[in-house]
Parts: structure tokens; C-alpha cells; sequence
């Protein structure tokens, strides 16, 4: 048997012959109040499960503790021992417990997300802001970028949470999905393709160079695959905001996220083109390190992003 497994023998035979806290605690209420029926209210149990406490914890020790009287209850020579012993453990629990709060409050502190674009700019504002009536505590930092930077992120501790767009999700994470998107492709209104009648065909908008993310994006892994490959972009920016006004400009048709471009498809400053045999759906999700659920601020933003 090799040391480790050796000790995990050991540690839980030592847990099977030691009383657990709560019947120390009720031990030491008993000294201090000379009253078992005392020590009972003290720690809101009844009188009856506070002396079968008692007797179970004699029988574990195999010796006597308390001598029960009509005028009280008065520790055995043995008990004074055994009261010794578990105010040493009890002040140790304590300090145990003080402990872990302590890394619990620096742990709750403070929280690092980090997200897509489309994710950033048009959902987490309003579950940040939930989350700040729960938690006004903690300070949240924000670190936005593409995807495959979001992944990585995670995955070296740079952040507690992540939220990604795409068709799958990266080696090492666990994921569940917060919300549905879809891309769509918009132009300038003085585009050819805003006035035309026919859909865009999967086959032409494969060829066609459009104002694109990075490599490394929600949005251009999403597009790529649907179409089975991309001409070269017309132009290729590293943000939601950069390709939509460029859009809008009229450099040419870009695809983006339809919860971006709510506001200019509104007011006609971009128009959605038909498109036929190609559909651009995707899932956003939360991700983490896998086998590591999230816990205290980013467990509670994850549960915002679902309610």
C-alpha cells in the first residue's frame, strides 16, 4: 500500500473513533453550564437528542463523561479530560473556519469575464448589471476579444467565466448555452444587393468578399463552416462595432450578429439580404475549465445569463 493511499486508511479510521464537532460543542456547553438540559437550548436541540448525543459519544469513547443528577449534570473525571482535548479541536475548527471564509471573501471580491464581442457589447451589460444589485462588492473586470481568445483565457486562469459564439467548444472547457443568435448579411442600402429580388445563394456568398471578423471568431468560424469555406474578406477587423460601421459606409455586405445591427436595420442605415440554402444559426455559451463548475460571483452571473 503506498503512502498516500496509507494515510486516506488511516485518516478515515481516525474519523470513525474521533466524536464529530457538534457533539464536542454540546460537551463543552455541558461543562460551561453545569446543565445538559442548558446546553440543549443554547445550541437549539431538545433535551432528549442532546443525552443521546452524549450517551453515543460515552459509547464511541468507551468511557463515561457526564454524571447525570436532578441537580445537574457534572463531568466525569474523564470528561474534564475529554472537554481538554475537544476545546482544542473546536478552537481549531474554528480557526479552520475563519480560514476558508477568508479565502471565500477574497475569492467573492472580485471577478473576471471574459467574452466574445457580440457577447460583450450586447448581453453582458444587462446581466453585469443584475449582477451588481446581488454583489455590489464585487469588482468585475471585462476582457472582450474573439472566441479562440476567450478559450485560452479560461483555460490559463485569466478568467472565471468565459462566453463564447461558434459551432463547437474547445478541448478542456465545459459549456452550457445562455442564449440563440443568428448572422445575417446586411449592406448599405445603396448596395446592388439591397435592391435585388432574388436570395443569395450558399454558392455566391461563399465567393463573394465580404467585410469580415478575424480568424479566430464566433462569427467567422460560424460562417465558414456553414458555407464550407470563404473568399478572401474585403475587409477583415477585429471588431463587431468596426465591421457594422464599415457596413454602413458602404464598403461592402458584411454578415453579423442580428443583435447588433438591431438599431441600423431600423432606421435604414443597413438591410438585411435574403439568403436561401444557407441557415447561420448558432448557440452562445458560457464556458469553464472543465470538472470545475463555477462558484460564488460567477456562479451567479451564470444563473442571470439563464434566468
Amino acid at each position: 500500500m503506498g503512502d498516500v493511499e496509507g494515510r486516506a486508511v488511516q485518516s478515515s479510521g481516525v474519523a470513525r473513533r474521533v466524536p464529530d464537532l457538534g457533539a464536542m460543542e454540546l460537551l463543552l456547553a455541558v461543562a460551561r453550564l453545569g446543565s445538559l438540559g442548558r446546553a440543549a437550548q443554547e445550541l437549539g436541540v431538545t433535551q432528549p437528542a442532546a443525552s443521546s448525543r452524549i450517551r453515543s459519544m460515552e459509547r464511541q469513547l468507551g468511557v463515561a463523561l457526564v454524571d447525570r443528577s436532578p441537580r445537574g449534570s457534572r463531568l466525569t473525571d474523564a470528561g474534564v479530560l475529554v472537554t481538554d482535548w475537544a476545546r482544542r479541536v473546536v478552537e481549531a475548527a474554528e480557526a479552520f473556519d475563519a480560514g476558508a471564509q477568508a479565502l471565500r471573501t477574497r475569492r467573492d471580491s472580485r471577478l473576471r469575464v471574459a467574452a466574445s464581442m457580440t457577447i460583450a457589447e450586447y448581453l453582458l451589460p444587462g446581466w453585469l448589471l443584475a449582477l451588481r444589485a446581488l454583489r455590489p462588492e464585487t469588482a468585475v473586470s471585462l476582457l472582450a476579444g474573439n472566441s479562440a481568445a476567450v478559450a485560452e483565457r479560461v483555460l490559463s486562469d485569466e478568467a472565471d467565466l468565459g462566453f463564447v459564439e461558434g459551432t463547437g467548444v474547445p478541448g478542456g472547457l465545459d459549456s452550457v448555452v445562455v442564449a440563440k443568435d443568428r448572422l445575417i448579411v446586411v449592406t448599405a442600402p445603396g448596395h446592388p444587393w439591397a435592391r435585388r429580388r432574388k436570395p443569395v445563394g450558399a454558392e455566391e456568398l461563399a465567393v463573394t468578399p465580404l467585410i469580415l471578423r478575424e480568424e479566430g471568431s464566433g462569427t467567422r468560424q460560424v460562417l465558414n463552416t456553414a458555407l464550407g469555406g470563404l473568399a478572401r474578406p474585403l475587409i477583415e477587423l477585429s471588431s463587431t462595432t468596426a465591421v457594422k460601421a464599415s457596413a454602413v459606409g458602404g464598403a461592402g455586405p458584411a454578415v453579423l450578429s442580428e443583435l447588433a445591427v438591431g438599431e441600423e436595420l431600423a432606421t435604414r442605415r443597413l438591410v438585411c439580404v435574403p439568403l436561401d440554402g444557407v441557415r447561420l444559426d448558432r448557440d452562445l455559451r458560457a464556458v469553464w475549465p472543465t470538472g470545475h463548475r463555477p462558484v460564488g460571483p460567477a456562479r451567479e452571473l451564470l444563473g442571470l445569463t439563464r434566468g
